[in-house]
């Protein structure tokens, strides 16, 4: 089954000029049979689907629901959770990636770091995460190996960390745009149907294939003139997120507290219970 696994559509991603139902029709004309809808920090080009499209048009396509979500620390992590389980807490970025992990994995999901070697404080190999704490790909259920926006190079260093960490591959465009859909994609061993199979496959560790073609324009190239603003606007983001945990720690301390600090989406986190 060939599917794209890293899809951004305008009902989502407000960066998106692809309507979901136009991505569908591109993909289809070039033999895709599925895609993962990866909005950044919402499910609403989902939700579009679900309620205007699904058992209506293209029924002969399979649509899966995933996530692009947006860490504190080490970039952007692809999720996907089981059909069915619905997790607001996932349109609301900014969990450090160890929470993130454990709250995917606690509601029987998988994840894993898109374009790993790619931009600084967007790509968890370039981030100070990873350089602190490298192990933390062990955690992690898959690499997009393959992204048909990043360079030669990035794509080379994100095998290398699959490989190492024995990682499933997976691939995916990250288009934006109708001229770059369906220039990357993810061949899966057997065909699925919801979300749940999609997570069985990977559990088990199945070779994916994965491949395509490069997009005229990296994503270094697509940020243009305003790649150094959103570079440091990424840092400006993490960095926020590092003082609050160090007030936090001094407050403590001033108020003997032995129990750590703890940020408000990561207390919600303990108490969340899943939805159905």
């Amino acid at each position: 089954m060939k599917i794209d696994m890293h899809c951004h559509v305008k009902e989502g991603s407000i960066d998106s000029k692809i309507r979901v139902e136009e991505y569908i029709t591109l993909l289809k004309q070039k033999g895709f049979q599925g895609m993962v809808i990866t909005d950044h920090n919402t499910y609403n080009g989902y939700r579009h689907w679900k309620r205007r499209i699904k058992d209506k048009k293209h029924k002969d396509f399979v649509v899966l629901k995933g996530i692009e979500y947006d860490t504190r620390d080490a970039g952007h992590i692809l999720v996907i959770m089981p059909e069915g389980v619905k997790m607001r807490l996932l349109e609301m970025r900014g969990m450090r990636v160890s929470v993130l992990i454990d709250l995917v994995h606690r509601n029987g999901g998988v994840l894993g770091p898109a374009h790993p070697c790619g931009e600084k404080y967007q790509s968890f190999a370039n981030t100070k995460c990873y350089r602190k704490s490298p192990e933390l790909m062990k955690r992690f259920d898959f690499v997009e190996v393959y992204n048909c926006c990043e360079p030669p190079e990035s794509n080379a260093g994100a095998l290398i960390l699959a490989e190492k960490y024995q990682k499933v591959h997976v691939g995916g465009s990250d288009a934006h745009k109708p001229d770059c859909v369906g220039r990357a994609y993810t061949i899966l061993p057997e065909p699925v149907k919801c979300e749940t199979e999609l997570i069985s496959l990977i559990h088990r560790n199945a070779a994916f294939g994965t491949g395509g073609t490069y997009y005229n324009k990296t994503t270094r190239e697509r940020m243009g003139k305003v790649k150094l603003l959103l570079t440091y606007s990424f840092w400006f983001y993490n960095k926020g997120g590092e003082l609050l945990r160090r007030h936090g720690r001094k407050t403590k301390m001033e108020q003997e507290n032995p129990i750590d600090p703890i940020d408000p989406i990561e207390l919600y986190y303990i108490g969340a219970q899943r939805e159905r």
